[in-house]
C-alpha cells in the first residue's frame, strides 16, 4: 500500500496528475481543489495518498493533507458516495467547509456536488455527523461546533446566507464564531461574529 508520493509533477489530467517519483510516473486521481493547489509541471510535490484495489485495477489517490484523506474516506463510508463522488464533493468544499457543512447540517452546500441530490446530501450530513466524531476527525473539532446543540448555529447560518452570503463561507464563519464564542452563545452574538468573519 501506497501512503504517500514525493516527486516532480509532470503534468496534469482533467482529474488526475502524474506524479514522477525517481523516474516512475504515477497516476494520481485528485479533486479540482488539489490539483488548482499543485504547482507547475517541472516542480516538486509531495501528496497523502489513498490505494484502492481492485480485481482488474489499482488507483491512486492524493491529496494535498492527511486532514483531506480522512475526509476521503469518511464520505466513502456512506453508502451511495464512491470514490468519484467524494472527490466531486471536496472539489465543491474544502475540509473547513465541508466540516462546517457538516456541524451545520447544511444539506444545501454538500448537494452542490456533481451527482449529489437531496437525499444523498441529508444522508452525508446525518451519517458523519457521529462518524467523523469516532474516528477522530470530528466537525465538532474541525469546525467548532457542538453536535448536540446545532440550533443556534443553524439560525446564525441562515441569516448569514439570507444577507447574501454562500453557504459554504457563512457555514465556515458560524463555525469560527461557535469556537471563539463557546456553545452556548445566543445566535445575536454568533452572527455579529460571523460578520467580522467574512469582512476578513
Amino acid at each position: 500500500m501506497i501512503g504517500k508520493l514525493k516527486g516532480i509533477v509532470d503534468s496534469h489530467g482533467e482529474d488526475f496528475v502524474i506524479l514522477d517519483v525517481q523516474g516512475v510516473g504515477y497516476i494520481v486521481h485528485c479533486s479540482g481543489r488539489t490539483l488548482q493547489k499543485l504547482p507547475r509541471p517541472g516542480e516538486a510535490s509531495m501528496l497523502a495518498i489513498e490505494t484502492q484495489m481492485r480485481e482488474d485495477s489499482i488507483k491512486l489517490f492524493g491529496f494535498i493533507s492527511e486532514t483531506e484523506r480522512d475526509w476521503f474516506r469518511l464520505l466513502q463510508s456512506v453508502q451511495g458516495v464512491g470514490a468519484k463522488m467524494a472527490l466531486a464533493i471536496q472539489t465543491v468544499l474544502d475540509v473547513a467547509e465541508l466540516a462546517a457543512a457538516i456541524a451545520c447540517q447544511d444539506k444545501a452546500s454538500l448537494a452542490r456536488a456533481p451527482g449529489v441530490g437531496p437525499k444523498l446530501a441529508a444522508r452525508i450530513a446525518s451519517e458523519l455527523k457521529d462518524k467523523a466524531a469516532a474516528s477522530g476527525a470530528p466537525p465538532a473539532r474541525l469546525a467548532g461546533l457542538d453536535r448536540g446543540e446545532p440550533a443556534a448555529a443553524q439560525d446564525a447560518l441562515l441569516a448569514l446566507v439570507h444577507l447574501g452570503y454562500g453557504r459554504p463561507q457563512a457555514a465556515a464563519a458560524v463555525a469560527a464564531s461557535v469556537a471563539a464564542l463557546g456553545e452556548g452563545a445566543p445566535v445575536a452574538e454568533l452572527i455579529l461574529r460571523g460578520l467580522k468573519e467574512l469582512a476578513r
